[in-house]
């Protein structure tokens, strides 16, 4: 969701230098921005604060005017502090932006996206915001989808780090085995996701379907969802993916609620959740390991036929 201050600074100083630093392991999301110079990865895994340390002199070295901070955490707040930039610019909430030159609010459950709420950081540089993120799959990323993009499909991303966010596998079943004879079914995830995408794939009765999970990467999966009929997700990165290539998403809340301010953004997106009234949801920002009150009724009470309903609509299914 940070590029969208990338596009943003991009449109109003085409001349500057725009550098990024993110954690090792995501920097294959902004290959081939056209509007980064340098991006700095920060390994945390191997040696954290040595690496910060690192990061931290590169940018001391560089004299930036401005050091913009999207994070809340305090080794990214000390890295914005001691940048030696000319403003540096962050989020009350992070333990160290008393170092800050500029500090800004961060408010949610105010119905504010996230995207809108990372802007306040630079509307007094850039007086247009852009409220999508972008991703930029190369010609070899789109080239490398193409097999899959023969006949019509939907991509399904079923899984999330966090379990209480993540619909049911038999609720993906159902989904799949709901899918019109003719429409192709790819399951998207990481490596991490492989035996979890083809447990559900070979589950399903509906055969029409392929798991790609770890066999491509970022951009292509981007690509590959970008002509998809139809994109189904959870809260969770493949719903910003989605969001960032404009493609038609659904995506399926559990624990958490879109008022929290990450919901899809594409043109075409419909949100799904729970018509039951839950006291104990939302039950927090991220999500848990497990459901608090043992019952996870926010996932077991959406049905299959309510989320895809945009692509079959059964007799008495409201959209």
């Amino acid at each position: 969701m940070a590029t969208t201050l990338i596009e943003a600074l991009a449109e109003t100083f085409p001349n500057a230098q725009i550098d990024f630093v993110l954690r090792k392991g995501n920097q294959s999301l902004l290959a081939n921005n056209p509007h980064l110079n340098t991006i700095y990865i920060w390994n945390k895994k191997e040696g954290k604060y040595k690496d910060l340390y690192r990061i931290l002199k590169a940018l001391r070295k560089e004299k930036y005017d401005h050091v913009i901070n999207l994070q809340r955490f305090g080794a990214t707040g000390l890295l914005t502090g001691l940048s030696g930039a000319k403003e540096k610019v962050g989020f009350k909430k992070n333990p160290f932006s008393l170092l800050f030159s500029r500090k800004v609010e961060h408010e949610i459950g105010n119905g504010k996206h996230e995207v809108e709420r990372n802007f306040k950081l630079i509307e007094h540089l850039a007086p247009t915001p852009h409220l999508r993120p972008k991703l930029y799959p190369s010609p070899a990323d789109v080239e490398a989808v193409k097999e899959y993009q023969q006949t019509p499909y939907i991509c399904i991303a079923p899984t999330s780090v966090w379990y209480t966010k993540q619909w049911l596998d038999e609720k993906w079943i159902k989904l799949i085995n709901l899918v019109p004879h003719g429409t192709k079914v790819y399951l998207l995830g990481g490596p991490d996701d492989a035996n979890a995408c083809e447990s559900i794939r070979a589950r399903a009765t509906n055969k029409n379907s392929e798991s790609l999970a770890g066999k491509l990467n970022f951009l292509q999966s981007a690509a590959l969802m970008a002509g998809a009929k139809r994109n189904y997700v959870n809260d969770s990165a493949p719903q910003h993916i989605a969001s960032a290539m404009n493609a038609p998403v659904t995506a399926i809340f559990c624990s958490t609620v879109p008022n929290f301010g990450f919901g899809p953004l594409s043109d075409d997106s419909r949100i799904v959740e729970t018509q039951e009234p839950l006291a104990c949801r939302p039950c927090g920002l991220h999500g848990y390991r497990s459901c608090p009150e043992k019952h996870f009724k926010c996932a077991t009470t959406i049905a299959p036929e309510a989320a895809i309903s945009d692509v079959i609509a059964p007799p008495g299914v409201q959209n």
